[in-house]
């Protein structure tokens, strides 16, 4: 997973910003990322504060851990099954 230029705390407070009145086009600019960055931030991210987007990554960084190692023991689980099938 690609790592982002910007922190939780710098996301919220862009979206903050947009929040307080300043144009999208603007606060783009200001920040140098694209528009559809910033609306899939505020898809992802509006109504949380600090603290909760801090724990979304947690869980999603967790959510991401687990997956590889449930994959990693299927792998396992079907390596022996197809040992235990061949006829010896």
């Amino acid at each position: 997973m690609k790592k982002s230029r910007y922190t939780e705390s710098q996301i919220f407070q862009i979206l903050k910003e947009a929040g307080a009145g300043i144009p999208v086009a603007e606060l783009c600019r200001k920040h140098g990322i694209s528009n559809a960055t910033f609306y899939n931030w505020r898809s992802k991210y509006s109504g949380m504060d600090a603290s909760s987007m801090r724990r979304l990554k947690e869980l999603e960084e967790e959510n991401a851990r687990l997956k590889k190692m449930y994959a990693e023991e299927k792998l396992k689980a079907e390596i022996i099954a197809e040992a235990m099938e061949k006829k010896w």
